[in-house]
């Protein structure tokens, strides 16, 4: 398993570990106060309850919509490159017929090392030398499609192919960016931090009880730690459970078309 994949199940076990202790504090602390003074012990605790569990369903809500959003989002942008590179490919054929074998060329060696590069993506060394040998082919495609395309009378190549190169270039781009695009880290804390509190304010109402009930206690806590999980787990596709391997078979399938 990769660091990142180790250190996102850290998260989900800390994260449920958490989760036990607060709702154990919360216990604690309302059997303490109950003994003390029982009449008073639970007053005026239900509003903030409430205010609060609402509030950690509004986060989780939102940050759940946003992340699968994002995925969904990476995907389209997928479908887009490979629409894009194929289209290109396929444009060549404005090209003279001498200059056309040696950058469709390119274009296999290209399409392979933008694959390898999202295939290593959790080696960072090595999806990092992809991605530069990827960008290095590309100027190498440009520069040779346009000097081959100012041998055409007809203007074609320059008026159709050139802008489908400079699309293929762009969404690389754009999928570099999306990259790069997470659940705001402050926002990622506000959201574990509420889930403890309420988890203390959770074991402090069952208080009331006399003894804990284990059944809701696991459940609140593998239900809150694993949502949560899974929010950071669609942030980073790449790595962890989520995958965006359906999408990344339609690049799979150009480079093996092509070949």
């Amino acid at each position: 398993m990769n660091l990142y994949g180790s250190a996102s199940l850290a998260l989900l076990f800390g994260l449920f570990v958490g989760l036990l202790a607060c709702l154990e504090l919360g216990y604690r602390i309302g059997r303490n106060s109950y003994r003390k003074n029982h009449a008073v012990a639970y007053e005026g605790t239900g509003t903030l309850e409430g205010a609060l569990f609402a509030l950690l369903g509004l986060l989780l809500g939102f940050s759940f919509a946003g992340a699968t959003s994002r995925l969904d989002a990476r995907h389209q942008l997928i479908i887009h490159e490979a629409n894009a590179i194929e289209t290109a490919y396929y444009r060549l054929d404005l090209l003279p017929a001498s200059e056309q074998p040696a950058i469709r060329h390119l274009f296999r060696d290209y399409l392979d090392a933008r694959v390898q590069a999202y295939e290593k993506f959790a080696e960072q060394d090595a999806s990092a030398q992809e991605f530069a040998r990827a960008s290095e082919i590309q100027q190498r495609i440009w520069s040779q499609a346009l000097t081959a395309s100012q041998g055409d009378s007809s203007h074609n190549a320059t008026r159709l192919l050139l802008p489908a190169l400079n699309d293929m270039a762009d969404v690389a781009t754009a999928r570099t960016i999306a990259l790069e695009l997470h659940l705001p880290a402050f926002i990622f804390y506000l959201l574990i931090s509420i889930a403890l509190l309420t988890a203390v304010l959770a074991g402090y109402a069952m208080s009331k009880r006399q003894s804990r009930s284990w059944l809701h206690i696991l459940l609140y806590a593998v239900i809150i730690s694993t949502t949560i999980y899974a929010i950071f787990d669609f942030d980073n596709p790449r790595y962890g459970l989520i995958k965006a391997e359906a999408a990344d078979k339609a690049l799979l399938r150009l480079r093996d078309s092509i070949r």
